[in-house]
């Protein structure tokens, strides 16, 4: 009996690499270990300046799927005109591996073009590099083009959901769940996804999934955080979600108490002009810095040396919010305590005096008196600190996570196969 050959999925995001998603990178890191190949599908060119060390690590090929036009700029592709040529080319390339494509077209009668070529596109690549299963990183655009590529060849697809690509007021409620409800199976990162995805979209909850994103904790070894410093620490994109504004309204009131401290928050966005005039309006110079954008490897050491990290998350006017900060799993495994709020699957993870402290969203005093807490009182931050890292170790295994995922994406290849008469 021939031994079966791995699973071989195809990895769809909408840019690869993507500075802020180590945690697609883990997963992808955590698959290979264990013997599953992957092809990295990217429908963007990256835009960031730039990459985590972690991207070197990764043996998946990256395939573009942008559409290659002369001179079109990727953010003008969805309205573009594409010409028929290339529509054409493709379709004929592809139906030479797959003619049974011709006998599926009608399922793109209502995409755009460019979701069209690019499903043609990935059509073709699931034939030439013989892919099993397909698995969308997100929601939106590549679940649009996975479902696509699975109409079109007959092979399985499953998609994580996360944060923006459904909790944003741009998410289209019948769009998703027509990609939800196709899919061989839905992964999403927390109890409270888990129950949204059923109460908003009417998914069963035999469909989905709940599988926490992981660490490799051997590269987040516990340090006691009992004798450092009254450093204050906090990452992330600057942008609404974050509550960096409500973070440094609470350093203001900490400075007025009298209180020695410095807080630094690391990352880059759109917000960073407007929280620097903060900081100045409220004459924080001396005690807050926007060190801008960091690799993995200076975040790690920010953590270890910070004795809180404070990431006071907040619902944005757009619908826009976290779905659980790949930051807050961080800090707890290296031992920072963490002070943030209830937004999604947070309370999930930093349980209220437990393994962090939890504050009320847009609440500068709260979050303001928590912080001082931490910074005073070593003992409770220890406290905190062993309880989140015994959580980490039990829920956050990389590992142990990432095995439910190719669990998912096996029972779809399985589905699929069998609904093809095994021919697959």
């Amino acid at each position: 009996m021939s031994k079966q050959r791995p699973l071989r999925v195809g990895y769809l995001v909408k840019r690869y690499p993507r500075y802020s998603e180590t945690f697609i990178v883990r997963e992808i890191l955590a698959h290979e270990k264990a013997g599953m190949e992957v092809e990295i599908f990217s429908l963007r060119p990256p835009n960031d300046g730039h990459f985590q060390e972690l991207i070197a690590r990764v043996k998946g090929r990256v395939n573009p799927l942008y559409f290659p036009s002369e001179g079109l700029l990727p953010e003008t592709l969805a309205s573009a005109m594409l010409p028929a040529s290339h529509f054409w080319e493709t379709l004929k390339r592809v139906a030479l591996d797959a003619p049974e494509i011709w006998f599926n077209l009608e399922e793109l009668k209502d995409a755009r073009a460019p979701e069209v070529y690019q499903a043609l596109s990935l059509a073709h690549e699931i034939r030439q590099k013989g892919i099993d299963h397909l698995h969308a990183t997100f929601a939106s655009d590549a679940a649009t083009v996975a479902r696509l590529a699975s109409k079109l060849t007959g092979v399985s697809y499953s998609v994580t959901a996360r944060a923006k690509d459904i909790f944003h007021d741009s998410a289209q409620r019948e769009d998703l769940i027509r990609k939800f409800q196709d899919a061989s199976g839905v992964i999403t990162i927390s109890d409270y996804h888990l129950q949204y995805l059923v109460d908003h979209f009417g998914l069963s909850r035999d469909h989905i999934t709940r599988v926490y994103n992981g660490l490799d904790l051997t590269e987040f070894p516990y340090s006691s955080p009992f004798d450092r410093a009254p450093m204050i620490l906090s990452v992330g994109r600057l942008v609404e979600k974050k509550g960096f504004g409500d973070l440094i309204n609470a350093c203001g009131i900490l400075r007025d108490r009298g209180l020695r401290f410095g807080c630094r928050i690391v990352g880059a966005g759109k917000l960073r002009a407007e929280l620097e005039q903060q900081v100045h309006r409220l004459d924080l110079v001396d005690q807050v810095r926007l060190v801008g954008p960091m690799p993995q490897s200076g975040v790690i050491e920010e953590m270890r040396r910070a004795a809180v990290m404070a990431l006071p998350c907040i619902v944005g006017a757009d619908g826009d919010r976290d779905g659980l900060p790949n930051v807050i799993q961080e800090s707890l495994a290296l031992g920072t305590p963490v002070v943030t709020t209830d937004v999604t699957g947070i309370p999930e993870v930093v349980r209220d005096e437990d393994t962090g402290l939890q504050v009320p969203q847009r609440d500068a005093v709260a979050l303001a008196r928590a912080i001082e807490r931490l910074l005073l009182d070593p003992s409770l931050r220890v406290r905190l600190a062993e309880g989140a890292r015994r959580m980490m170790e039990t829920d956050f295994d990389i590992d142990r996570n990432a095995a439910r995922r190719r669990a998912v994406f096996q029972a779809g290849r399985e589905a699929a196969s069998m609904c093809a008469g095994g021919v697959r």
